[in-house]
């Protein structure tokens, strides 16, 4: 085989994965990405709406943080998105893939809800704090526990059994809501309490939202410390790593699945306390809202760092909260915003390849050669 034949059939280019990079470098790569993204949709609006994308960018803005109660809604859905991401990240970081945040959410709502409408009225607003934050973490924990257990006994696919377990999740809220609908088989139970407001949460200075802001920024503190300065931490971090290594050093690899599903489940039992105390006070099947699924993508992003966490909360909230403005300003459909925030996750996502791997072309070892 001749040199000219050898050399026609080598690649361009290859990819490389990096072994370090540092802060400022990876943070410069996500910040050209999202200005690529930028300009992508700015060609995208022109194209399909002949609109400025100036004009479209201010409007996001303004869809975020035009008022008062827009500034207060968009900290609100930052927490809950934020606790939620901060139940699924023990888990993935430990590589057992929970998809089933959303069922988990739902049942520690259920939970809270079933203690507002049965002791609302029976027992001191103390206790009944109690009963609801208890009964929904306990309750989402054991949720949790179900395929934790069945994946280290019988080392189940934990991704589709968490999958399924959202559905069951969904149908038991479903029949509780007819149960407990207002008025009877409406299928809607209304607002809970409404006359005596018995397991609401309490407004902190006029603020309705603030106290579920402060007990999701002191839950991302402590698992923050938890995952990077405690021996559980450190057992899940080898258990993801690698089994084998974990095995070899005397970790039960069973002990720390089930352990640390309780402890995702009970965070998203928290999340549906709040959001049921705190937020909407009422049950449905929407409860979640999807934010079971949002959270894997918030949790990844951040390399599973619950202080990087509140910046990938605060920004997919913001896409989401602009892209609604847009479409009602315009007059738009919800597709064209979807539109806009896909380009822009995309290209969020795509940033993460660059920050791991670099690209060598074939000309430039030839000169290092």
């Amino acid at each position: 085989m001749s040199k000219k034949q050898t050399q026609a059939r080598e690649p361009m280019f290859h990819i490389v994965k990096r072994s370090s990079l540092v802060w400022w470098k990876s943070w410069l790569i996500r910040i050209l990405s999202v200005l690529a993204a930028l300009v992508v949709c700015s060609i995208i609006t022109v194209l399909l709406t002949g609109e400025n994308p100036l004009g479209v960018y201010v409007t996001m803005i303004d869809g975020a943080f035009g008022t008062k109660r827009r500034i207060w809604g968009l900290f609100q859905n930052v927490a809950m998105l934020l606790c939620v991401a901060l139940a699924v990240t023990p888990a993935f970081k430990m590589r057992f893939w929970n998809i089933g945040a959303e069922g988990q959410v739902l049942i520690g709502g259920l939970a809270t809800a079933a203690c507002m409408i049965l002791f609302g009225n029976k027992v001191p607003t103390l206790v009944l704090f109690a009963m609801m934050l208890v009964g929904s973490m306990v309750g989402s924990a054991l949720w949790a526990a179900i395929p934790a257990y069945f994946r280290a006994k019988w080392n189940t696919n934990e991704t589709l059994f968490t999958l399924m377990m959202n559905y069951i999740a969904i149908q038991l809220v479903s029949y509780f809501t007819y149960i407990w609908s207002v008025p009877k088989g409406s299928g809607q139970i209304g607002i809970i309490n409404g006359d005596t407001r018995m397991g609401w949460l309490p407004a902190i200075a006029g603020k309705p939202y603030l106290l579920n802001i402060i007990i999701v920024a002191v839950l991302t503190v402590l698992m923050y410390v938890y995952l990077n300065y405690s021996k559980h931490g450190y057992e899940i971090q080898v258990v993801g790593e690698s089994e084998n290594t974990a095995r070899y050093i005397g970790v039960s690899i069973k002990k720390v699945i089930i352990r640390t599903m309780l402890l995702s489940g009970a965070l998203c039992g928290v999340a549906g306390f709040l959001l049921v105390s705190g937020t909407d006070h009422t049950l449905t099947r929407n409860l979640a809202g999807g934010r079971g699924f949002t959270a894997i993508m918030v949790s990844w992003l951040a390399k599973f760092n619950p202080l990087y966490m509140v910046l990938t909360s605060f920004l997919l909230v913001f896409l989401q909260k602009g892209a609604t403005e847009i479409s009602t300003v315009y007059g738009l459909n919800d597709s064209f915003s979807e539109i806009l925030t896909g380009v822009i996750i995309f290209f969020i996502i795509g940033s993460e390849f660059f920050v791991s791997y670099s690209v060598k072309f074939r000309h430039n070892e030839k000169e290092g050669a």
